[in-house]
Order: structure tokens, then C-alpha cells, then sequence
């Protein structure tokens, strides 16, 4: 190694900035190309001001020590995983905090509530990445009750209507085995509205169920029924970590026989995650408890059917909880814009959430700030 010449330690091995700059040159042809890359492309058109020589000694020093592979012995080498690793590590730490597109921010603004913002941060986002891109609600503890009320439709049929202070509502009609008057109905909606406004939907949903097992409430016919009402309209709605996905076609296109591609047999195994949901949300939220910026490239996903995969995911805020978007490609994705783009639309969907919830200052508090 020549004197002074930087060095980046990892693990127990020690890269050198050449062979830092020639994995890094290799990567970036390997993902435009898709075509194992050789020591002679990298000395001619890779940048990296080194003969063709020298390229490959240290080509073989990466192999060895795990960066790159060669898929056959007249190849060009490939990055692994470990060299994706080491590739997108340099990337975070070198990159500049995104700006939130005014156009992307101006489009989520025309949303009118929180679960429309976020349904269309997946398009957004898909759209920016070409990649299949996902948006988390914020977790249910963090929207809270603010009204309930029941609309008489006819005798024996009500319309249960619930609003969350983040302007989430749930409508469903319910069909009662008796005949309820409007004031019934009015004075079981008022008592809902005072036991529990302000509290958290899951402890309105506990609190409700405890309620209904007392043995008691079976003689409180309003506010038994009250509960009934409410309980049944609560388990209905959304949960918090709804999930809404978008650009699934893209994976389409990753499909192949070939070795760093995507079996179809895995696609199909992702596709039916993504259609349960559930099951992709609880796979997800492995990795999107932490504030800020997470990538996950192929075999350090734990779930064996996201392997062939890379996830790029950040977090947003809504002015008290956090929420989760992310795109989740192949692993020879195109990391830089990926990490652009997840970091530029959470930027944007937290100042459109934020300013939807922060209410606005009026004079008195304006004049009140500047004294």
C-alpha cells in the first residue's frame, strides 16, 4: 500500500481506497449492465487510474475476502451481498439529506386525511423508484377517539359513524334486532362521547369489551347497547399499520432463470405476502422500528422468500408517531436513487402530515411569540 493512503476498516479485513474505488466502479457497471464486470473494462472505462494488472490483483484480494464472486471462470466478477453491504454503507454515509419535492408535496397535500396522504405516498414513491414501494399507517395507539355517532336509517337499522382526531372515519351499518328511537340512540352515542374522547382506539377497544362482560351492563340496555354498537364499528376499522402497496409489476420484471435474478417461484411467494398484508407488515416491522434510513439487501432478510430482495425503507412523522415507506426491488437495484427517493418522499409526507395536524396560530399567539 502505497504511504499514506486511506484505508476503511471492516470486520477484520482492511480495504484499501483502491480496491474501495475499483468495488465501487464495479458495482455501479454491475447494476447498469447486469453483466459480470472484468478487470480490463474496470482499468479502461472504470475511472479508476490503474492498469489492468493491478485491477485484477485486487479484484482477487476482493473475491477472497468475500466482496465479488466469479459466477464462471471466464467471467468478470459480481458483487455479493457483502459487497452491496460495503457499497451502500459508503453511500449513507457520504450522502446529502434529500429535499422534499414541491411537486410530490403539493400532490399529497390534496389529500383530506391522514389514510389518503399515506395511500398515496406508495404511488409516489413507486413511481419515483420503479420499484414496488410500500406505506405504513402510523401505529392505532397513536390516533385517539373524538366522536361516534349513530344515524337512525330506519327502525331497525343504524349507521355507526366514528371519527379519529386524525380525521380517520369508519361508517358501517348495522341491522338491530329491535326498533331503537332517535333520542335512545342520541343519549347512547352522548355517554360513548363522554367516557371515552381523547383516549387511544386500542384502550377504547378494551376498555369497551371489558365493559361488556360486566355483568352489570346487561341491565344498562342504553349503554349496553351503546357498547355493542361501537364495539363491532371499532373492529372493523383499519388497523394502524394498514399497509398500502403499489408497483408490484415492477418485480415482474425481475423474473428469471438466472442467478442474481428473481426465481418465479419466490415472486409468487412475495405476491401472496402482499396480498395478505399481515403477514408482510409483521415481516416488516423487523426492520422499521428505529428512526431514520434502513436498508436490507438479500440474505440479511430473515424471511427466506425476501432473500432475492432489497429493502430501502424510512421512517416519517406525523407530528406524534411514526410511520414506515420503503421500496423493495431486487438486490441489484440502483441503491443511490433508491435512497434518494425513499429519503425525499418520507421528508415530504412528514411535512404534509405535520402541517395537517399542527393547528393553525392565530394573531394573539403570533403577536404572543414575538413579545
Amino acid at each position: 500500500m502505497a504511504a499514506g493512503e486511506a484505508t476503511t476498516q471492516l470486520d477484520s479485513y482492511t480495504i484499501s481506497e483502491r480496491a474501495s474505488l475499483i468495488l465501487g466502479a464495479l458495482i455501479r457497471q454491475y447494476i447498469d449492465s447486469g453483466e459480470p464486470v472484468s478487470s480490463l473494462w474496470l482499468a479502461q472505462h472504470g475511472g479508476v487510474g490503474l492498469s489492468s494488472a493491478t485491477v485484477r490483483n485486487i479484484m482477487v484480494e476482493l473475491e477472497q475476502n468475500g466482496y465479488v464472486y466469479q459466477p464462471h471462470t471466464s467471467a468478470g466478477r459480481v458483487p455479493t451481498d457483502q459487497g452491496y453491504r460495503y457499497f451502500v454503507d459508503r453511500l449513507l454515509r457520504t450522502r446529502k439529506n434529500s429535499l422534499s419535492s414541491p411537486s410530490v408535496e403539493a400532490r399529497l397535500r390534496q389529500a383530506v386525511s391522514v389514510r389518503d396522504v399515506i395511500s398515496n405516498v406508495s404511488h409516489e414513491l413507486s413511481v419515483a423508484s420503479h420499484h414496488l414501494a410500500f406505506a405504513c399507517m402510523p401505529r392505532a395507539t397513536a390516533d385517539t377517539f373524538e366522536h361516534i355517532e349513530f344515524v337512525q336509517v330506519n327502525k331497525a337499522t343504524v349507521l355507526v359513524v366514528v371519527r379519529t382526531k386524525k380525521g380517520n372515519v369508519s361508517q358501517k351499518s348495522i341491522h338491530l334486532n329491535e326498533t331503537v328511537d332517535r333520542l335512545t340512540l342520541t343519549q347512547g352515542a352522548n355517554y360513548l362521547n363522554q367516557e371515552f374522547i381523547g383516549l387511544p382506539l386500542r384502550d377504547v377497544r378494551a376498555e369497551i369489551i371489558k365493559q361488556l362482560r360486566q355483568e352489570q351492563m346487561l341491565y344498562d340496555q342504553l349503554r349496553s347497547r351503546a357498547l355493542r354498537l361501537a364495539s363491532t364499528t371499532l373492529e372493523d376499522m383499519e388497523p394502524a399499520n394498514q399497509l398500502f402497496i403499489e408497483g408490484a409489476g415492477f418485480l415482474a420484471e425481475e423474473v428469471s432463470d438466472c442467478e442474481d435474478r428473481v426465481p418465479l417461484g419466490i415472486l409468487q411467494t412475495l405476491l401472496t405476502m402482499i396480498e395478505s398484508k399481515d403477514l408482510l407488515v409483521k415481516l416488516l416491522n423487523e426492520y422499521i422500528d428505529g428512526p431514520g434510513m434502513t436498508v436490507v439487501i438479500g440474505t440479511e432478510n430473515s424471511t427466506p422468500e425476501m432473500q432475492a430482495f432489497s429493502l430501502v425503507t424510512s421512517t416519517y412523522f406525523d407530528g406524534e408517531s411514526r410511520g414506515s415507506i420503503g421500496i423493495i426491488g431486487p438486490r441489484r437495484m440502483r441503491y443511490s436513487r433508491a435512497i434518494s427517493a425513499v429519503d425525499s418522499v418520507s421528508t415530504a409526507v412528514s411535512r404534509v402530515l405535520v402541517a395537517q395536524t399542527t393547528p393553525p396560530r392565530n394573531d394573539k399567539q403570533r403577536k404572543t411569540e414575538r413579545t
